[in-house]
């Protein structure tokens, strides 16, 4: 394997996706994902880049405000360059929304402190066209309902043997980890919507996804009050409720140890949240980046309508000349 130029460094994206049209975030065979859109891009502007290096393994039809994906080039482009000059290369269901100078070979994966997902539940009678596959109908949420879904979502709070939230295909020998926040709320904007936010130092296969199908199932009446800590208890899959569909997931933010430096944009128009700063919780995974990083773009695996359009000749001028 040739050799990094001397002048080579990393670069860090926090990037954003409608996960409808994809096979999930990393890269299949034969399929149309978005770590495969998003290097495709990439070596449109420097072909020399060899992989791309993800936070988060994404499923199928699972959406992100800010997934995180650093890769290294020797290309002289300003982080500007990068958000600018890559959009031309990128479908409209994927935007780079910020771009930062890292060292070479840095893994957002094993630089995570803490993630946060949200989870959208559309309560309505009716189908709504604008909400379709991005967020979750379950009628017959009334006010008790979603009160039953908030007292049980404190039982998921801390530090837990979350075996029971899981699929079957993942093997991972630790299943402990710490929820900082479950918090269930109406959007002010629109009543309908439930808005399930899950924060903590990371995440089994589809355990958000199956907190929240709990969650509803508690709701709803098909599991009775304490399904949470049952399940916890017996770490059996079978004491747990359903699992939520793809369509409301979203992975919203993504907190690092190191977010880069020269970072273009700045400012709100990024769209990172205002505690991005904020110090870990106790229990994070500290010494991760330690930790061996191969693949791991390639491992399976969590975009809305709100995002911006992107100006397919803008940054063009930015690209370095041949």
């Amino acid at each position: 394997m040739p050799r990094l130029a001397a002048s080579s460094r990393g670069i860090l994206l926090s990037v954003a996706y409608d996960g409808r049209p994809f096979a999930g975030f990393a890269r299949q065979r034969d399929q149309r994902t978005v770590s495969g859109e998003l290097l495709g891009a990439l070596r449109a502007i420097d072909p020399a880049i060899r992989e791309i290096r993800g936070a988060s393994r994404t499923d199928a039809g699972v959406h992100a405000r800010d997934q995180r994906v650093a890769f290294d080039t020797a290309a002289p482009l300003p982080t500007r360059g990068w958000v600018l000059a890559t959009a031309r290369h990128l479908p409209d269901e994927i935007v780079i929304r910020r771009a930062a100078v890292v060292r070479v070979g840095f893994s957002p994966r094993f630089e995570s402190l803490r993630k946060r997902y949200r989870y959208l539940i559309l309560r309505d009678l009716v189908r709504d066209p604008f909400l379709s596959r991005r967020a979750w109908r379950v009628e017959g949420l009334t006010d008790d309902a979603i009160e039953r879904a908030r007292a049980e979502a404190a039982t998921a709070r801390g530090t837990h043997d979350f075996a029971a939230f899981r699929t079957s295909a993942d093997e991972r020998t630790t299943t402990v980890r710490t929820l900082y926040g479950v918090e269930v709320s109406l959007d002010p904007a629109d009543p309908r919507l439930v808005r399930i936010d899950v924060d903590g130092n990371a995440f089994l296969h589809n355990m958000v996804r199956i907190l929240v199908g709990t969650l509803m199932d508690v709701a709803r009446g098909h599991l009775e009050p304490g399904a949470i800590a049952r399940a916890l208890a017996s770490r059996d899959r079978r004491d747990a409720g359903i699992t939520a569909p793809p369509d409301g997931l979203y992975l919203e933010h993504i907190h690092l140890r190191d977010d880069g430096q020269d970072a273009w944009p700045t400012g709100p128009s990024t769209g990172l949240p205002a505690d991005d700063a904020a110090p870990a919780e106790p229990g994070s995974d500290a010494g991760a980046d330690l930790l061996p990083d191969a693949g791991a773009d390639l491992l399976p695996d969590a975009g809305a309508d709100l995002l911006p359009e992107t100006d397919p000749e803008a940054g063009a001028d930015l690209l370095p000349k041949p």
